[in-house]
């Protein structure tokens, strides 16, 4: 999936790669792609619970090995 903006959360512990993909969402145009690498298991569950709560679109996950990839879509401000 291509991505407007990366965020790396390598090696960070919820709840930091959530607070920092809200952080990154704000600063964002309604539209764009947001894709935060983390190797935390807990963005799987995390990612689309923190998507509903906001309003924001999951798009999806991908898996590379330890990584894991999440895809959100800035859909308001």
């Amino acid at each position: 999936m291509k991505a407007d903006k990366k965020l790396d959360c390598y090696g960070l512990l919820c709840p930091v790669p959530i607070i920092r993909t809200a952080k990154a969402v704000k600063e964002m145009k309604v539209g764009e792609i947001l894709e935060v690498s983390s190797t935390d298991a807990g963005i799987r569950e995390d990612m689309p619970a923190w998507c509903r709560t906001t309003g924001q679109e999951f798009l999806g996950l991908e898996e590379e090995g330890e990584v894991i990839k999440a895809y959100v879509r800035k859909a308001r401000e």
